[in-house]
C-alpha cells in the first residue's frame, strides 16, 4: 500500500507527542521519530495553525483541542466494533467484559458488556482510572519502555487504593515484566477488594491499542483455570485487533 510521506510524518509527530504524555520538546520529538529538526518545524506548523498541536509558554508542543473531536468519535466507533468481541468473552466466562484505552497518562474504559449474573462488577464507560492497579492498566503500561513507565507514574503517583496495590516502583516494573512474559495481566483486589480481574492485549499490528479484560468476585474469578481464560481471551482479542488495522 502506498503513503504520503508528510502525512506518515505528521502522524509520527502526533505519536511521538503522545508517547510522551501528551507534551514534548522538540529533541524528544527527534529522538522518538528519527526526523530532521527543520522537517519537524514544518510539520509542527501545519498542525498549530489546524489546532492539532499547541505551543505552551515554555516553547515545549502539546497535543491540541482538534484531537479532542476526533478522538471522541473514533472512540465511540470503536467502542461500537469492540461489542461484539465483549459479548463473546462474556459467553465464555460468565462474567462482565470491558476494553479499555491509555489516554494521556490514565486508563479510560470505553466499552463493557456485563455479565448476566445478578451480583456482577460494573466499570462506567467513561471512567478514568490510574493504571499502576488495573489488569488493564497493567496491560497497557506493558507495552511501554520502563522508562516511559518510570516517567508516567512519576507524573500520576502510585496512590494505594487497597491493601494489595502495589506502590513502588520496582514492584510494578517487575510486575509488568512478568505480564510481558505471560501475555496477559491480572488485578487481585488491587483496584478494590473482592473483586479480582483478567486483561489481554489488542494489538492492531505490533502496537498495543487496547486492552480487554473479564472482572468478578473473587470467589467466581478465582474457580476458572487462568490459563485456559487468557488463551481464550487472547483468541478474541487477536481477532478483534485484526478487524483495527488498517485494510490494504
Amino acid at each position: 500500500m502506498s503513503t504520503v510521506q508528510a502525512v506518515d510524518r505528521a502522524l509520527d509527530v502526533l505519536e511521538a507527542l503522545a508517547a510522551h504524555g501528551g507534551e514534548a520538546g522538540l529533541s524528544e520529538i527527534a529522538a522518538r521519530t528519527g526526523l530532521p529538526y527543520g522537517t519537524i518545524h514544518r510539520l509542527l506548523r501545519t498542525l498549530l495553525a489546524r489546532g492539532y498541536v499547541r505551543q505552551e509558554s515554555d516553547k515545549r508542543y502539546a497535543l491540541g483541542s482538534a484531537l479532542v473531536r476526533l478522538g471522541g468519535t473514533a472512540e465511540r466507533m470503536v467502542a461500537v466494533w469492540a461489542q461484539p468481541y465483549l459479548a463473546r468473552m462474556v459467553e465464555m466466562s460468565g462474567e462482565t467484559a470491558n476494553f479499555a484505552v491509555l489516554e494521556g497518562d490514565f486508563v479510560v474504559y470505553v466499552a463493557q458488556v456485563p455479565s448476566p449474573r445478578r451480583l456482577r462488577m460494573f466499570a462506567e464507560v467513561g471512567r478514568r482510572v490510574l493504571p499502576h492497579c488495573t489488569a488493564v492498566g497493567k496491560v497497557l503500561l506493558a507495552d511501554r519502555t520502563d522508562a516511559e513507565v518510570t516517567a508516567l507514574v512519576g507524573r500520576t503517583g502510585m496512590p494505594r487504593r487497597t491493601a494489595n496495590t502495589l506502590t513502588d516502583l520496582p514492584a510494578v516494573l517487575a510486575e509488568l515484566t512478568a505480564v510481558r512474559g505471560r501475555g496477559y495481566a491480572l488485578d487481585l483486589g488491587e483496584e478494590e477488594i473482592g473483586v479480582h480481574c483478567m486483561a489481554v492485549p489488542v494489538r492492531d499490528g505490533a502496537r498495543v491499542i487496547g486492552a480487554m479484560s473479564v472482572s468478578g468476585p473473587a470467589e467466581r474469578i478465582d474457580v476458572l483455570d487462568r490459563a485456559d481464560l487468557a488463551e481464550s481471551m487472547r483468541g478474541i482479542a487477536e481477532e478483534f485487533g485484526k478487524e483495527l488495522m488498517p485494510k490494504a
